[in-house]
């Protein structure tokens, strides 16, 4: 099993990620508004505030999308999609990874065929 994790820094690609995610069959995810250490460190802790000027053009609110996989091949065609679509290598548009999962408690093993 295996938990993929997509922080989007440029929310103009949230749509064609979740149409990725229905196209490719992916039946559950969940998504979170979030922020980036940036924006934390240069507007909530005041000794960073002079950061503020240095950060312009910085995206400090992210999306932050993660679902569970069981099927490595579900996951293999998930990520492919999204890398023909979206340029993760363009500098500031989002960063995506995957990390193994040993256990998960409260989905159904119907759940988990995703």
């Amino acid at each position: 099993m295996q938990l993929l994790v997509m922080v989007l820094n440029r929310e103009e690609y949230m749509e064609e990620v979740l149409t990725i995610f229905v196209e490719a069959g992916v039946s559950g995810a969940t998504i979170l508004d979030s922020e980036g250490m940036g924006r934390a460190v240069s507007y909530d802790i005041p000794i960073f505030a002079t950061l503020k000027n240095i950060m312009k053009g910085t995206h400090f609110y992210n999306r932050t999308i993660f679902s569970v996989f069981e099927d490595e091949e579900l996951l293999e065609k998930t990520i492919d999609m999204i890398r023909k679509t979206i340029d993760l290598d363009k500098e500031g548009t989002g960063i995506l990874f995957t990390v193994p999962v040993g256990k998960v408690y409260g989905l159904t093993n119907e759940e988990l065929k995703w």
